[in-house]
């Protein structure tokens, strides 16, 4: 095979799938991934409540990925800038019934935190609200990111962009993408 440049962005909407597929591909793919996530949000306890100033994260994050000539990026970068639009060789696309993402939510959370999630008036308050805008991803009820946000952003890329809109398996959404970076000449 010869090592073409690659880069990859995987999205959708939290519970999708994107970091689990992210690092699926790239121990498949032998490249790094990076989590947008750990760029967005700078850490904090409880997590995921500082936003990270938007110049410095996309300094660290430009960076880091630039060491690189492939990589896999997870997460939603549709306000990052426009920058973000040329930047990417794939674009996937992630969606699964609401009801089954929300489901994973709620038992992920509850792995990573724990009873706290429920036993914290503070940190139940946040998993309320996490959980809450999530659920308004579909309806466009959230702040951000939603599915017409996506699908507008998507409709603006000149990459090719692979929609996996169902729920199955992670081996199955790596075989889809692996047939599509073969057949769009990503790498040969």
């Amino acid at each position: 095979m010869i090592d073409l440049p690659m880069k990859i962005n995987i999205l959708g909407a939290s519970g999708s799938g994107v970091t689990t597929l992210g690092l699926a591909l790239a121990e498949k793919l032998h490249i790094p991934y990076f989590d947008s996530d750990l760029y967005f949000w700078e850490r904090s306890d409880p997590p995921f409540t500082i936003r990270r100033d938007a110049q410095q994260r996309n300094l660290l994050i430009n960076n880091d990925m630039g060491k690189y000539s492939r990589w896999i990026l997870g997460g939603s970068v549709i306000n990052w800038g426009d920058d973000w639009m040329p930047a990417f060789d794939l674009v996937i696309f992630l969606w699964i019934p609401p009801q089954i993402r929300i489901a994973r939510l709620k038992k992920r959370e509850l792995e990573r935190y724990g009873e706290v999630i429920y036993t914290n008036p503070e940190r139940n308050i946040q998993f309320n609200e996490f959980i809450a805008w999530a659920s308004g991803y579909d309806n466009g009820m959230a702040r951000g990111r939603t599915l017409n946000a996506h699908e507008t952003w998507m409709s603006k890329l000149t990459c090719p962009i692979l929609n996996i809109r169902e729920d199955i398996s992670v081996e199955d959404r790596v075989d889809i993408v692996i047939k599509k970076i073969v057949n769009s000449g990503l790498y040969l």
